[in-house]
């Protein structure tokens, strides 16, 4: 599998508070989307989420987002070595993703950016 980078996650209570912090740090301009119930904002390496605390307490056992070049080849890889894929692969909006648990317990999403 090849690794592109990884994001780092941060649920925070006002969206449009952080997404000025998080812009300025960065360097770098929003992107937002939606998904489920929560409203994230990509900036830099950093995704930024706030909804429903249902939703986030979900999201928060997943350490980080590792882009890859292509998820399938990352389900491969990682049925490979034992983990545990929890959700996906599945089409979102800025590409595919899955959710898989490591054999060390360790939560991680992966994404690429192609089309489903």
């Amino acid at each position: 599998m090849n690794i592109l980078g990884t994001s780092l996650r941060v649920c925070v209570g006002d969206l449009d508070a952080a997404i000025g912090v998080y812009e300025r740090l960065t360097g770098a301009e929003a992107l937002r989307f939606r998904r489920g119930g929560v409203d994230v904002a990509a900036v830099g390496c950093f995704f930024l989420m706030s909804g429903p605390e249902r939703e986030l307490s979900i999201l928060r056992k997943i350490t980080a987002t590792i882009a890859v070049t292509d998820v399938d080849e990352a389900h491969t890889d990682l049925r490979s070595v034992g983990a545990e894929i929890i959700a996906g692969p599945v089409a979102t909006p800025i590409g595919r993703n899955l959710v898989a648990r490591h054999p060390d317990g360790s939560v991680f999403e992966y994404v690429d950016r192609k089309s489903a």
